[in-house]
């Protein structure tokens, strides 16, 4: 069902990275290395509804130090990620437009104009409800993704690379529930290391 929607591929990059909305909605194509099967986080696009029309939308730098990351693309995240560049090369010239360039959004309206934020979140709701889900977020990807990848036994300071967590602490914080036996062990390692 999600495949046949314009924000398909901004859907799926979400949930196989962790990355924020704003991240994703920041990435530009000179971010994503495609052949290195990796992409660049370095800046967040942010809404500010109080601010005059022209300056609601901009970009900064993301939420911590350690929000700035390199994250790993699965082989199936640089198809859908291929096929959406190319999208966006064939509707440019069939509507006469500049051509694509590395500066240019990776998600954005089809002249290159970003996204609105609330936007996203309002179709990730519309496609959750019509697959039955409730109160599922457009921050449940991020939750998504790192619950999965403890489940596969990722080691946790992985799990808070890929996220951007200014530390290990917040990732086991927020996530050891998913894990059962991670708090047991992490207490044991710990408490070796005082012995």
């Amino acid at each position: 069902m999600a495949s046949n929607t314009e924000n398909y591929a901004l859907f799926y990059t979400l949930l196989f990275t962790g990355m924020r909305r704003g991240e994703a909605l920041a990435l530009r194509w000179q971010d994503i290395d495609l052949l290195l099967c990796q992409l660049s986080v370095t800046r967040s696009l942010q809404y500010l509804r109080n601010a005059p029309v022209k300056g609601r939308l901009s970009f900064k730098a993301p939420k911590t130090a350690t929000s700035k990351r390199m994250i790993a693309l699965s082989p199936s995240t640089v198809a859908v990620l291929n096929e959406h560049r190319e999208a966006q090369i064939k509707q440019r010239q069939e509507l006469e437009l500049p051509a694509l360039s590395d500066s240019d959004l990776v998600f954005s309206h089809y002249d290159g104009l970003p996204l609105l934020p609330d936007s996203i979140t309002h179709a990730w709701m519309k496609l959750a409800r019509k697959c039955g889900l409730k109160d599922i977020h457009v921050h449940s990807a991020r939750h998504s993704h790192a619950s999965l990848l403890l489940k596969q036994g990722v080691h946790p300071k992985i799990v808070q690379e890929r996220l951007g967590h200014a530390g290990i602490g917040i990732t086991l914080d927020l996530y050891s529930h998913v894990v059962p036996g991670l708090q047991q062990q992490q207490l044991i390692n710990s408490m070796s290391a005082c012995w």
